[in-house]
């Protein structure tokens, strides 16, 4: 059965409720399934912990759901590109839960492999590991980290078939392939949708097991965090030909 819906709003309309855990692929505005997060905002649902690796920024990916008063909780590695997020923290406004980026990878990690925690030494000795289990292993300590499993999970791919498989193009691969396992209901949103057996399995990153729905992505210009490549020099005049 084809898992293609006709749109982000189908998509998600009886799977949201208040109070549920989003975890949401992408980095920043990098990868981010931008259509997705604007339908969750659209349906109005709030009190969200939202589990990504930082927030986007004002009035784009993620930060839509800040500035619509949705997110109760965040967990993630960074929050300083959005100041209406740093305003609610510091106000006492939204809860935040602070994890290494790579801690963070592996708890969704963990979680979409069916791994209740691991220990790690990442935050050893920081607020990071502060009223979290400590063991020692070959006398060094270790905290221990919870996994994370999601009510729903929201990705972005480049290409997809309509059996779910998906592949990631570029910075996409950064938190999708994780957050599309970890959620009880994966909804996947791709650029390019063909039809099953028309993609090679060996550029496969995500199988269509992990995900439930599907949904064809908007053209849309793919926005950048901080724009910081300098002007492009003039070409150099060619040098004069040296006498004979």
């Amino acid at each position: 059965m084809s898992k293609l819906k006709s749109g982000a709003a189908a998509a998600l309309q009886d799977v949201l409720r208040d109070g549920m855990t989003l975890a949401v692929g992408g980095f920043g505005l990098s990868g981010i399934p931008a259509d997705l997060i604007e339908a969750v905002r659209d349906s109005g649902v709030k009190d969200l912990t939202v589990v990504s690796n930082n927030m986007g920024v004002d009035g784009k990916g993620l930060g839509v759901l800040i500035e619509a008063g949705q997110v109760r909780k965040v967990i993630a590695s960074y929050v300083g590109e959005n100041k209406l997020f740093a305003e609610q923290y510091l106000a006492g406004e939204l809860e935040v839960e602070f994890t290494p980026q790579g801690t963070l990878a592996e708890r969704l990690r963990a979680g979409g492999a069916g791994i209740p925690a691991f220990y790690t030494k990442t935050g050893v000795g920081t607020l990071v590991a502060e009223g979290k289990p400590l063991a020692e292993f070959d006398g060094e300590t270790f905290v221990l980290e919870r996994a994370i499993k999601a009510d729903v999970a929201l990705v972005h791919a480049h290409t997809a078939d309509t059996d779910g498989n998906l592949i990631y193009r570029y910075t996409a691969q950064n938190f999708n392939p994780v957050v599309a396992t970890a959620g009880a209901v994966t909804v996947a949103e791709a650029e390019v949708i063909v039809e099953p057996g028309q993609l090679d399995p060996n550029h496969i990153t995500t199988p269509g097991v992990f995900i439930q729905r599907l949904v064809q992505a908007s053209d849309r210009v793919k926005d950048i965090e901080q724009r910081t490549v300098r002007p492009r020099a003039e070409a150099a005049e060619p040098a004069a030909p040296v006498p004979a």
